[in-house]
C-alpha cells in the first residue's frame, strides 16, 4: 500500500509539472501572436516538368547564368513562356523572319548528338554532345575509331605509340573562344564514351608501359618519360611546342568552351522597338549623311556621338575604360531589313587624362551601300558598366542622284577633318581619301577649327585648262544676315572627271558665341545648274 501511495504521488507531480494555466498559454499565444503551426506558409510551387527540362535538358549549355537566375524568379507560367520566348529571339540571326533558324539549327543539334553520340547515357550528356550542340558542327574531323599505331605529329614530340580510340576536331574560329581551335576527345575504356582530352598524352595507351611508346626525345636520352607520367593528370604538354598546347593556354581554352556561347548584341536586338528601355537613360547623338557610289547604290554613313562626361570609366590594366555596345537595324519603308550593324566603342585614358578625356566625346560610324528609297534606322546604345541605355527612330530619304544634273553629297561640318596621305582609305571615317569625323551635336568650343566637306557630281569641267568650272562660295550668317564670305580655290584639287571634293578648314576665333550657318552655293558655269547646301552650328565660349 504504500508503494501505491507513492506512485500515485508520482503520477500527481508528472501531471502538474506538464500542466500549462490556460491563462497562461493565452498569454503566450497573444505575446507572440498568431501559433506558428497556424500560419500559412509560403512555399514556392515546384516547377512544372516542361519547364525544368528546358533549363536542364534543351538550354543547358545555352543559357547563361544570368538568365537561368532570373527564369528561376519567375512566378507565373506566362512570364515563363514570355522568358523562354525572348531567351530565342535573342539569338535569332534574322528577326525579321517567321523562322528562328538558330533555335532549329539547335534542337537539330540535340538530335544528331543523342543519335551519334550515345554511348550508355544519352547523347546529349556526352562530352563530344556537348561540344556540338554548343559550337556546332567543326569545320575538320580526325577520327580514330580503333586506335592502334599512331605516329605522334612534330608538336607532340614524334616517335611512334599506340593509342586508346580518339577523335580531334578542328573549327577554325570560335566567337568568345579563338581562332583555330583543336579538341580531342578519348575513349580509354573502349566502351564508345569519347572524353574530352586535357592532355595530348591521355590518348595515349603506352604512356605508363615502361620503355615503350617513348618521343624521339625519349628515345635520345634528352627527355624522361616520368615526367610525361606525372603531368598526364595536369593541363598540356610541358614540352610544347605550339602556344595553343601551353598549360595556361589549353586550360582558357576548355573553360572557355564550358561557358555558353556570347549572344554578341543580340539582347540590344530584341529591346531596339522598346519605347521606355530603363530609367537610366543615355543621351546620344545620330546622323545620316550620303554620298553617291553609283547611278543605283548610295553610301550612306550613320554617325553616333555621346559625351565621354555621360560614361562610367573603370580601372582596367592600368587605364580608364568605358565600352559602349552599339546595335543598329535598318529597316525599308516596304518593311524588308535592308542591314544591321553591331559593334563595341571602346575609350580609353590613363589616370591623369580621365579629366581632360571626359571632356571629350566618343563617335562611332558605319557606312552602308542602300538603294535610293525611304528607310528607317533605329538605334540602341548602352554603357556596358552601368547599363545607362538611350535609343533613337529616325526615318530618312537615300536620294537619287540624276547623272545629268548638278548635286552634292550631305554637307558635313567635321570636329577632324586630315587627308591620309600614303594610308590606305579604309577604315571608319574614311570617305574617299580624307578622315571626315562629323560634329554631330554641331558645337564648337571658340578657337576650334570647323571643318567642312562635302562631294559635289557632276561638274563642269573646262577642257581647256582642265579644272572645274565651278564657283563655290562659303557664306557665314548669323541671325539670317550674312557676316562673312570666301571662294573655294580648287587649285591643288585632286579629284577629276564628275567628282570634286571640298574639304577645308575654317577659322572660328573671330567668332563670338553664338548660332551660326554655313551656306556653300555651288553654280556650275557649263550647264548654269545652281544649288545650295547649308548646315548650323553653335560656337561656344
Amino acid at each position: 500500500m504504500p508503494h501505491r501511495r507513492t506512485g500515485r504521488w508520482a503520477i500527481a507531480l508528472l501531471a502538474l509539472a506538464f500542466a500549462v494555466p490556460s491563462g497562461l498559454a493565452q498569454k503566450k499565444k497573444n505575446d507572440q501572436g498568431q501559433d506558428p503551426s497556424d500560419k500559412v506558409r509560403n512555399i514556392k510551387p515546384e516547377l512544372k516538368k516542361a519547364y525544368k527540362d528546358w533549363l536542364d535538358k534543351d538550354v543547358a549549355y545555352l543559357i547563361t547564368d544570368e538568365e537561368r537566375k532570373a527564369f528561376k524568379k519567375l512566378e507565373t507560367d506566362d512570364e515563363r513562356e514570355r522568358f523562354i520566348e525572348d531567351f530565342w529571339r535573342r539569338r535569332d540571326p534574322d528577326p525579321d523572319t517567321e523562322e528562328n533558324e538558330f533555335r532549329e539549327e539547335y534542337y537539330e543539334r540535340i538530335a544528331y548528338a543523342n543519335e551519334h553520340y550515345a554511348s550508355g547515357i544519352p547523347g546529349w550528356k556526352t562530352d563530344r554532345g556537348r561540344i556540338y550542340i554548343t559550337w556546332g558542327k567543326p569545320d575538320e574531323i580526325e577520327t580514330h575509331p580503333s586506335g592502334g599505331n599512331y605516329n605522334r605529329e612534330s608538336y607532340e614530340g614524334g616517335g611512334s605509340t599506340s593509342t586508346y580510340p580518339f577523335e580531334r576536331w578542328f573549327y577554325r574560329y570560335l566567337p568568345g573562344v579563338g581562332s583555330g581551335i583543336e579538341i580531342e576527345f578519348v575513349d580509354p575504356t573502349g566502351s564508345g564514351e569519347y572524353r574530352i582530352a586535357r592532355n595530348p598524352d591521355e590518348k595515349d595507351a603506352l604512356l605508363n608501359v615502361p620503355g615503350a611508346g617513348l618521343t624521339l626525345a625519349e628515345e635520345m636520352g634528352l627527355s624522361d618519360k616520368g615526367q610525361r607520367v606525372a603531368n598526364v593528370g595536369g593541363i598540356g604538354n610541358p614540352n610544347y611546342e605550339r602556344e595553343q598546347d601551353s598549360p595556361f593556354n589549353r586550360l582558357e581554352i576548355l573553360a572557355d568552351l564550358s561557358r555558353p556561347p556570347q549572344i554578341k548584341f543580340n539582347e540590344l536586338a530584341s529591346a531596339v522597338n522598346t519605347p521606355v528601355i530603363e530609367d537610366n537613360p543615355l543621351a546620344f547623338d545620330l546622323r545620316v549623311d550620303f554620298f553617291r557610289q553609283s547611278d543605283e547604290r548610295v553610301i550612306t554613313a550613320f554617325t553616333i556621338q555621346t559625351d565621354n562626361q555621360n560614361l562610367v570609366f573603370q580601372d582596367s590594366g592600368g587605364l580608364q575604360t568605358a565600352q559602349l555596345n552599339i546595335f543598329g537595324k535598318i529597316t525599308h519603308v516596304s518593311g524588308r531589313r535592308a542591314g544591321i550593324f553591331e559593334d563595341p566603342v571602346i575609350t580609353r585614358a590613363t589616370p591623369q587624362e580621365l579629366t581632360e578625356a571626359k571632356e571629350r566625346k566618343s563617335a562611332y560610324q558605319k557606312a552602308v551601300a542602300l538603294a535610293p528609297g525611304h528607310y528607317r534606322v533605329d538605334v540602341i546604345v548602352r554603357d556596358v558598366t552601368s547599363g545607362a541605355t538611350g535609343v533613337r527612330h529616325l526615318g530618312f530619304e537615300v536620294p537619287k542622284y540624276d547623272p545629268a544634273k548638278l548635286s552634292t553629297s550631305t554637307l558635313i561640318l567635321a570636329v577632324k577633318l586630315e587627308g591620309l596621305g600614303d594610308q590606305p582609305a579604309v577604315g571608319m571615317f574614311t570617305i574617299g581619301s580624307v578622315k571626315v569625323i562629323p560634329n554631330v551635336s554641331g558645337s564648337y568650343h571658340r578657337g576650334a577649327p570647323i571643318g567642312v566637306y562635302m562631294q559635289i557630281y557632276n561638274a563642269g569641267v573646262d577642257q581647256t585648262t582642265l579644272r572645274p568650272s565651278v564657283d563655290v562660295e562659303y557664306a557665314l550668317l548669323k541671325d539670317g544676315k550674312e557676316i562673312g564670305k570666301q571662294l573655294e580655290d580648287w587649285r591643288g584639287n585632286s579629284d577629276s572627271g564628275q567628282r570634286l571634293t571640298i574639304a577645308r578648314l575654317l577659322d572660328s576665333r573671330s567668332l563670338a558665341p553664338g548660332d551660326y550657318a554655313l551656306e556653300v552655293r555651288v553654280k556650275d558655269r557649263v550647264s548654269g545648274q545652281a544649288l545650295v547646301q547649308s548646315a548650323k552650328f553653335t560656337v561656344t565660349p
